[in-house]
């Protein structure tokens, strides 16, 4: 039984692949049975216990936020999504509302995957909204996108056993959105000639090590405007994380967020966290001290160093460790 370790002061879990709000609500049902207490003890839970609006969104939306300011930063406000290619891998939770609101903003989604395959539009418009409904309908039917073969033939182009990222024209924007290692070395070395500027984590560690040195590469050889710009993770996709904090801030006080809030708030702390890594790549990483301005700050260092200090501050001021003269 996990009741004993888990628990509002001491460690909240959340759903994650394959896992949702009905999983989450039986879950909750246990603890609450073993416990006789109703609190917040793990989030993502259905809304009539106590969930939030925007759970299954929130690590999407905040992705797209998040690249959002990537696009903004490398353009000096001039640009935004619209009229971007964003290339997507998977289909669930993460890549259908990242795909949404790139819809939403403006931009041409070109692909969307899961464990067997592959879809990308036949058009030059991207996957349009209808057959992202459809293929929202179909996963929650735990279904297959090679199901789409026969009745989406005008506007998709499916494919069995491949990953989207060789299976796409130009791209603009890559985001891994499946599962780990899912875009490879040669992987990155496609997205690249294929005019690819922005690349940022939904999945975690969605990159292999080797996808990720060739764009740090990439980004340090070449100047802003001509270099991909990567994104870990750890930054791009908290918007997930993010919300559950909220859940845990609304089951506290004991009401029911707005989605105008959540959005908001969502917006805020993804804006942020872009801030907090990019200003810190600036002090700290390698371009900075060689006062290279041309080029782009590294996220992945900016990213990894603000945690740590985080951390390191936060050790210091419980007296985990103490400074010495």
């Amino acid at each position: 039984m996990t009741s004993p370790f888990i628990g509002p002061n001491r460690d909240i879990p959340a759903g994650d692949i394959g896992v949702t709000s009905r999983e989450v609500g039986w879950m909750f049902g246990a603890y609450k049975a073993r416990t006789s207490r109703w609190e917040c003890c793990i989030t993502g839970k259905p809304l009539a216990l106590g969930g939030i609006v925007m759970k299954p969104e929130s690590t999407g939306y905040g992705l797209i936020y998040y690249v959002g300011h990537m696009i903004r930063y490398v353009s000096n406000g001039r640009e935004d999504f619209h009229g971007k290619r964003v290339a997507i891998s998977g289909s669930g939770n993460v890549a259908q509302y990242a795909a949404l609101k790139a819809i939403e903003l403006g931009a041409f989604v070109v692909s969307l995957s899961d464990s067997v395959g592959t879809v990308t539009a036949v058009t030059e418009k991207g996957i349009g909204l209808d057959d992202l409904r459809d293929i929202i309908q179909l996963k929650k039917q735990r279904k297959q996108l090679h199901d789409l073969k026969q009745s989406h033939t005008a506007t998709l182009r499916v494919f069995s056993g491949s990953r989207p990222w060789k299976l796409v024209n130009a791209v603009d924007i890559a985001l891994p959105c499946a599962t780990q290692n899912e875009l490879s070395e040669s992987d990155a070395y496609w997205l690249l000639a294929l005019g690819c500027r922005y690349v940022a984590e939904g999945s975690n560690m969605g990159c292999t090590q080797k996808a990720i040195s060739v764009f740090e590469r990439h980004r340090h050889i070449h100047r802003i405007g001509t270099a991909v710009w990567f994104a870990p993770g750890k930054a791009a996709n908290l918007g997930g994380s993010a919300v559950s904090g909220f859940e845990m801030a609304q089951n506290s006080q004991r009401i029911s967020w707005s989605t105008e809030k959540v959005d908001k708030k969502l917006r805020a702390i993804m804006a942020s966290c872009f801030q907090s890594g990019l200003r810190t790549a600036q002090q700290y990483a390698a371009a900075a001290k060689e006062k290279e301005t041309d080029r782009l700050p590294s996220l992945l260092a900016g990213s990894n160093i603000a945690g740590f200090i985080k951390v390191a501050e936060a050790m210091l001021a419980v007296g985990d460790w103490w400074q010495t003269e």
